[in-house]
């Protein structure tokens, strides 16, 4: 397919996320299936057209003066892809697969504005009443750190220390232009490309299938290493999912002592088996029942909360969140989590560690729920996160948003990770 028939497909695939308000990637899978004769480049460039106007789609329609899936398009091809009115025309011409033409007024709209003119909210293509929260956890560098989730997120991978090292999966996946991460000691990262440039399927590399590797979030192999567990500790990942921090955390204990992986949704505890079983793990028990937890009460030295939240520290990688979040669903958030902070903090051994994780950037998830917590259990004192963070990662000048030290907030802005906001406690009586 040639880009015109690859916008129009995107096109397409917008109006479906429109009109039927649904995820994004089941409307990319819908169309890939009714439309069996594009090839695995066409969709990969489809997809990055649609996730590029879902990450920015407030700041394409201001200066578009329509947010419709036409001019979403469009747009993307002026702000992201490299192209002006007047070049696309000249791509897009004689390609009868092309979308429609912009319309004039569009046109002159977008040739007319500059969005240092749009309000902030625009800027940082944010729901408006989202400011406020974003404000008071990044005081005036709110926007950059807004507008860092409108970027592509890399691909980043974990060394599986159990089975290889950095140098061997590195030759493995020298065709994928993988280099070492940032910051994670055992990380491995692909960057994202540009406009329809695919990332490679890694998980079909004979690497990953002989447990060399994980996919993990540099952010989430941060939060694990932040952990710091030991060589024969009893450690509980209480809100494990589909495992990928309890495969770290096996990895950092060599196999030695106890991980129990704990999850109350079944359905998102079921990939861990495979996945543990391709890692060459030999110390984690899985629990999909708190009845199996019945004798670590007051036992653990580590117990890892990896708490449901809104999500908004991932909204690189599902920007069709951002428009579906709404207040009440951080009220349900702040609910659940204040009660797997209750029933996981009882697990936790005098002068043991409690690790309250989130992928959110919302102060309401993250230092307000601690805060709540803190005063209510006086037992549990915060500890110097970003003096861990120091210790677990490589030196960089890549550093965390913490006012005071006390707990840390990973971000694509200041780390170049997905969104982690993480608080360690220590249990004193």
């Amino acid at each position: 397919m040639r880009l015109g028939g690859r916008l129009a497909g995107a096109i397409e695939v917008l109006t479906d996320i429109e009109e039927r308000r649904r995820p994004v990637a089941d409307a990319l899978k819908d169309w890939g299936l009714s439309h069996r004769f594009a090839g695995s480049g066409d969709r990969a460039a489809i997809g990055n057209i649609v996730y590029d106007a879902l990450r920015m789609k407030l700041s394409h329609g201001w200066m578009m003066d329509d947010n419709g899936p036409l001019t979403l398009g469009y747009a993307v091809m002026f702000r992201q892809w490299g192209y002006n009115p007047g070049t696309l025309a000249a791509e897009l011409d004689g390609d009868r697969f092309a979308p429609a033409p912009l319309p004039q007024a569009n046109v002159e709209a977008f040739s007319s504005r500059d969005i240092v003119d749009a309000p902030a909210h625009i800027q940082g293509d944010i729901p408006e009443w989202l400011v406020s929260s974003f404000e008071q956890n990044f005081g005036d560098q709110w926007i950059a750190e807004a507008q860092a989730l409108n970027l592509r997120p890399s691909l980043d991978l974990r060394v599986n220390t159990l089975k290889a090292d950095e140098a061997k999966v590195l030759k493995a996946l020298e065709r994928s232009g993988a280099q070492p991460a940032p910051l994670a000691r055992n990380g491995i990262r692909i960057p994202p490309g540009e406009c329809g440039a695919r990332l490679p399927n890694v998980t079909a590399e004979l690497g990953f299938q002989k447990g060399w590797f994980e996919v993990q979030d540099e952010g989430s192999q941060i939060v694990a290493e932040m952990v710091s567990a030991h060589e024969g500790e009893q450690v509980l990942d209480y809100c494990a999912g589909g495992g990928g921090k309890t495969l770290a955390l096996a990895a950092q204990m060599v196999n030695k002592g106890q991980i129990h992986a704990y999850d109350a949704d079944r359905r998102r505890l079921a990939p861990i088996i495979e996945r543990l079983k391709r890692a060459g793990t030999r110390n984690v028990q899985v629990h999909d029942s708190e009845d199996g937890l019945a004798n670590l009460h007051q036992r653990c030295d580590r117990v890892l909360i990896d708490a449901p939240c809104t999500g908004t520290g991932t909204w690189r990688r599902r920007p069709d969140t951002k428009w579906r979040l709404s207040e009440k669903n951080i009220e349900e958030r702040v609910a659940q989590q204040a009660e797997v902070l209750n029933n996981a903090s009882q697990y936790v051994r005098i002068g043991g560690k409690l690790v309250y994780v989130t992928c959110s950037l919302l102060p309401e998830e993250n230092q307000q729920q601690m805060q709540r917590f803190v005063e209510a259990n006086p037992s549990y004192k915060l500890a110097v996160a970003s003096d861990v963070f120091k210790a677990v990662t490589k030196v960089s000048s890549l550093k965390p948003h913490s006012p005071d030290g006390m707990t840390v907030t990973l971000s694509p802005a200041a780390t170049g990770t997905d969104g982690f906001f993480i608080a360690i406690l220590d249990r004193t009586g």
